[in-house]
Parts: C-alpha cells; structure tokens; sequence
C-alpha cells in the first residue's frame, strides 16, 4: 500500500477494525474509506456490490463481523452463522468483482479443533471436532478462509486470512451478556470494588488457558501483513496445485505466543483494578476449550512481534473503560 491508495476497512466502528484506522491514519495514510453499519448494511448483496462498484477500493482490511463470547454465541447461534457468512461472503465476491489489489480476512483462533495439539499450527484446520459453544461461528470463519482460497485459486486474487488470538483494547465490548472474557472481569473487579462487595464470581473452574492480544498491536500485525512485498504475500496465499506442496490455506496466525490461565487473569485484573476482595469460580458455568495457543512462527519468521505486555495492555483497557464508561 503506498500513502495515497483507497483503503476501506470493513468494521471500523469494531475492537480490531477502529485499530487498524487507527495505525492507517498514524503511519500517514490518507485515502480511507469507511462506512457505518447505517450506511452500509454488509449483509445485503446488492448494496454490498454497488458500494465496491462505485468506490473500487486498491486494499480491504474484513474487520466487519457479527462476535461474542460464550452466552452471546450459546443464545443466537443462528444469528452468528447467517450473518458471518452473509458479510464475508458479499465482502469477499465483492472485492474480486471490483478489482480489488490485496484483501485482509479477519478470522479468529476458534476455527481450530477443540481438542488439537498446543501451541495451534495453521496445518490443524479441519483436523477434528470444533468447540461445541461456538461452532456456528467458527464454520463461518472456516468458511470465509475456503472462500479467499477458492478465489486465489479460481481467480488469482490476492486474499490472505489472518487468525488472531484473543483480542482486548479500545472499543471493546463490556455488556456481561455478551463480551469475551477479559472486558467482562474488567467490568465485574470494577463494579464490585464500586458497590464494596467482598467476593467476584468467576466463570468455570479457572483452569483453561488463554492468549490474549491488545488490539492495537493485531492491528499493527495487519498492515503488516497487507504490506509485505509480493514474494512473502504469494507464499501465504496458497495459489499451488491441488497435489502441490505449497497446496495450504492461506492462513496466518496472530498472537503473541503465550498463555495464562483465567484464574490467573482474573487475579492479574483483580490486580489492575484495585479489587481488595475475593476471587470465586462458578463451577456449574463452562469452561469452553481447555487451551488455546496459537503458533505463531510462520509470523515471527517474517520478523513481525508484538509490542505490549498483558499487565500494561490491561491497564490501558481499564483506563478507557474509566473514560467511557
């Protein structure tokens, strides 16, 4: 991507997607093309395609998504199948109808097999069962990853999935019904130190492992990714032949390649908050996957890391929450 290049990103109102408007703007581009959901309803086909028709943006950045955690994901599954695929889908044909450079898909660590080996290789795709909770979501996203593959292949697009880990940081989401698990503590430590209650339930036992990344350094690691040079980008876009050995998904994982448990994230928020009570695991709540850590050295190897730690991302996430909320 040069200075000048149209730049839309899909979700920039989202955790990820505001972030990667964020760093664009930072690093001195200035053609960015964004639209509210009110503006643009990416589920629908037709608006979808007269948008990419009339604007021809050079580079995509698919932010755009329907998340949750647990509850949200056990509560609506039909929701975040149907409007998972509708987005990337529309987004995706779009983009190759328009004539769109390079395409940045956002997918999510939760496409890999609930049971498979740690830390999480690109290669286990599709090696086993999925976590049950969010099944529907992770198909989708399965899906999406075909969809780029199928048209790099059929077409000679230029579409790369990124898997990130855990994402936190501004714009989070803090609704207890439906966040993921690092903005739903920070909100229960903050609102039971502000009642002066003894005692923050937990969901689960406390004991699966988590990766976590501040969002601003994902969306560090896309611009990475959208901007390496043709060489690197075609080696990850998978465009060999079907009997080929370069016949893979192009997939990339993000994360920073550790983990802690969430009875230790729980104590390390409890920390930042300033929580003087107790901890307590809801034992009848589940768990979900016992363990998820990516691998993450197809990404290192191409001299990409991360720069903030878990306690200082943290601390930036309660201060905006502070401010917001």
């Amino acid at each position: 991507m040069d200075q000048t290049s149209k730049i839309y990103v899909a979700g920039h109102r989202g955790l990820v997607g505001s972030a990667i408007v964020r760093s664009l703007i930072a690093k001195g581009y200035s053609n960015i093309l964004t639209r509210s959901h009110s503006e643009l309803d990416l589920t629908d086909q037709i608006a979808t395609r007269l948008f990419f028709e009339n604007e021809k943006p050079d580079f995509v950045f698919l932010a755009a998504a329907k998340v949750g955690g647990i509850v949200a994901n056990n509560s609506f599954p039909a929701e975040f199948i149907r409007e998972n695929l509708n987005i990337q889908t529309n987004v995706i044909d779009s983009a190759y109808r328009s004539g769109v450079t390079r395409l940045l898909f956002l997918g999510s660590s939760c496409i890999y097999p609930k049971l498979a080996s740690q830390p999480l290789k690109e290669e286990y795709l599709l090696t086993g069962p999925l976590e049950p909770t969010n099944r529907p979501y992770a198909l989708a996203k399965i899906a999406g990853i075909e969809m780029c593959w199928s048209y790099n292949r059929q077409y000679g697009t230029q579409f790369l999935a990124a898997m990130p880990t855990n994402l936190y940081g501004p714009e989070d989401n803090f609704d207890l019904n439906s966040s993921h698990v690092l903005p739903a503590l920070i909100r229960k430590f903050h609102e039971a130190k502000m009642q002066g209650e003894e005692v923050v339930t937990v969901w689960g036992t406390g004991t699966p492992r988590r990766e976590f990344l501040y969002s601003e350094d994902a969306a560090d690691a896309c611009l990475f990714l959208m901007n390496l040079p043709d060489k690197e980008f075609h080696f990850l876009i998978g465009t060999g032949p079907v009997d080929g050995a370069s016949f893979q998904p192009p997939i990339i994982n993000v994360g920073c390649g550790e983990d802690i448990s969430i009875g230790d994230l729980a104590l390390l928020v409890k920390e930042v908050v300033g929580f003087p009570g107790q901890i307590e695991f809801d034992l009848a709540k589940p768990d979900g996957t016992p363990r998820k850590l990516l691998d993450v050295s197809k990404i290192t190897s191409l001299k990409w890391q991360p720069k903030t730690s878990l306690s200082v991302g943290i601390s930036k996430v309660y201060s905006y929450f502070l401010e917001k909320y």
